[in-house]
């Protein structure tokens, strides 16, 4: 573990909850802060696994009081809300350039032949298709829009049946305009990349197949130079098993998400 990374987790959490007002219960041994620090550890060096986080982290002297696992999971679960806010205002800091990248990858919920009897999700709409892979997963979709250098911009978990082209224009509508957000094959549609451009003035520009003719503003250049980034930056999440989540509740299941996602932004901010 980096202990400059693990302190710098820890201030920007702090940071955020005292600029919001939010205090901690004195009779509390350990901050919040701390505990949503455990979260953000666990993602990046232990797999999502808060026990084991937990137990290293007061070993080496983290936290400031005692907290046993129950406890931990109670406080977590009640803090959950700060781990989204913190992934949403580390992306609108980082939206700052011309070009970004979209992309989508499968968070199962559990394996397919026990989707049957899953209680976090049910239904076909969340059974879905991976083509990278070549595999079928039932659970979600984490649609993800990152930045040149791999930092998280704009997020979104959706069924895993919905196609890549469903939160487009809310995740672009969020960009700056005059943007650019380059996408694989999947995001190839003329409408609605051209009322994404009327909409918010970003240029949607996809990789065309070889039988197509691009619009005006697509540039294979641009994809062939940034498309390494997404990539790199699925890389990053499957190192943190956002692919093997193991939560009992949907609220859980949402937490070592966000986690994950904050942890991702911490480590590849410059």
């Amino acid at each position: 573990m980096n202990a400059t990374w693990i302190i710098t987790a820890f201030v920007v959490i702090d940071d955020l909850m005292t600029a919001l007002g939010h205090r901690t219960h004195p009779l509390a041994q350990a901050s919040d802060a701390e505990v949503l620090t455990v979260a953000i550890v666990a993602a990046k060096y232990f797999q999502n696994h808060h026990e084991c986080a937990l137990c290293v982290m007061q070993e080496c002297g983290y936290l400031s009081g005692a907290l046993s696992t129950s406890r931990f999971n109670r406080r977590l679960h009640a803090l959950g809300d700060w781990l989204l806010l913190a992934a949403e205002t580390l992306g609108e800091l980082f939206a700052t350039g011309e070009t970004y990248v979209i992309d989508s990858m499968p968070v199962p919920v559990c394996r397919r032949i026990r989707a049957w009897r899953c209680r976090k999700v049910r239904g076909r709409i969340y059974c879905g298709y991976c083509a990278a892979k070549d595999e079928k997963f039932f659970g979600w979709r984490l649609h993800l829009v990152c930045t040149p250098a791999g930092e998280p911009v704009r997020f979104t978990l959706l069924p895993a049946s919905l196609h890549d082209l469903t939160p487009v224009h809310e995740l672009a509508d969020a960009l700056p305009a005059g943007a650019k957000l380059l996408g694989d094959k999947a995001y190839i549609s003329a409408s609605d990349a051209t009322a994404i451009l009327t909409a918010s003035g970003v240029r949607l520009v996809a990789q065309v197949r070889a039988n197509m003719q691009p619009l005006d503003w697509w540039d294979d250049f641009d994809l062939r130079d940034y498309r390494h980034t997404i990539e790199t930056v699925n890389s990053q999440l499957e190192k943190m098993a956002i692919e093997r989540i193991y939560a009992r509740t949907n609220p859980g299941f949402s937490i070592k998400v966000h986690a994950a996602i904050v942890a991702l932004a911490l480590t590849n901010a410059d």
